[in-house]
């Protein structure tokens, strides 16, 4: 679904993504990780061109969006959802006319852009506060109005850009519990970036740990991280295992307790 090749970007002196190649296939969850300022997040804005990569091609469904014109760009990002770190949500509009705004604004009629709204909203676990405002939701809500947004367009290919990276971490949990669902019924194919390791370790189908803008690994989560083959993934396998050991301390002084 997804073959980028080659790839390269540089902001003056700063070599942010340096050859990259990537294949994703149809109905699987990437998860990409690495240290920040690996070349994660201009990787992934690069697939619909919110940042024109100066090097190397991009296929989706068979089509090298690199060298597409503006109009032809526009209609293959309705079929490219995007998550945000940021909600960007309009503050006068209520959360279900949020999601309807890039729809009607595509040229979809406004009935069927609110039955897509709706079917968005419910699959993200907002049917109660589909007429709320922003300032009225919390900012896990508010997350989630933003993935409503992106499903309504019934993407073949989801992009996440560390869409937890701006919550409190008691509102983490359920923006993670949305993208799980997502990719347990593989409504579309996700390529995530993220720093959340147990989101990685239960729903990625494939690690691509990256570092100073290439990828150093790849593979299962249990490949990647039980057996890494890189300086990236040793680091991950040491921080998994601090994380158990302490989780485990915890458990055993509460018993004492």
């Amino acid at each position: 679904m997804l073959i980028i090749n080659n790839l390269s970007k540089r902001f003056g002196k700063v070599k942010a993504v340096d050859g990259l190649n990537l294949t994703v296939n149809r109905g699987e969850t990437v998860v990409l990780m690495g240290p920040s300022g690996c070349g994660k997040s201009t990787t992934i804005r690069t697939v619909n061109r919110l940042i024109d990569p100066d090097a190397g091609s991009i296929i989706f469904a068979g089509q090298d969006i690199t060298g597409l014109g503006q109009e032809e760009l526009r209609q293959v990002r309705k079929r490219i959802g995007f998550v945000f770190q940021q909600f960007n949500l309009i503050g006068r509009l209520t959360a279900l006319e949020n999601v309807m705004l890039g729809l009607v604004m595509g040229g979809m009629e406004r009935e069927v852009a609110y039955n897509k709204a709706i079917v968005a909203i419910d699959k993200v676990g907002l049917s109660n506060f589909r007429d709320q405002k922003p300032n009225e939701l919390s900012g896990g809500q508010q997350q989630r109005v933003g993935i409503a947004r992106a499903l309504a367009y019934e993407p073949e290919l989801m992009l996440w850009d560390e869409p937890t990276a701006s919550l409190d971490p008691i509102l983490v949990r359920e923006v993670l519990v949305v993208m799980e669902e997502l990719a347990k019924y593989r409504a579309s194919t996700m390529v995530v970036v993220t720093h959340e390791l147990p989101f990685a370790l239960h729903v990625a189908d494939r690690i691509i740990l990256m570092d100073n803008g290439r990828v150093v690994e790849e593979g299962v989560p249990s490949k990647v991280f039980v057996k890494p083959a890189s300086d990236i993934g040793q680091r991950y396998k040491e921080l998994i295992e601090y994380q158990m050991n302490t989780n485990a301390l915890t458990l055993a002084g509460q018993k004492v307790a």
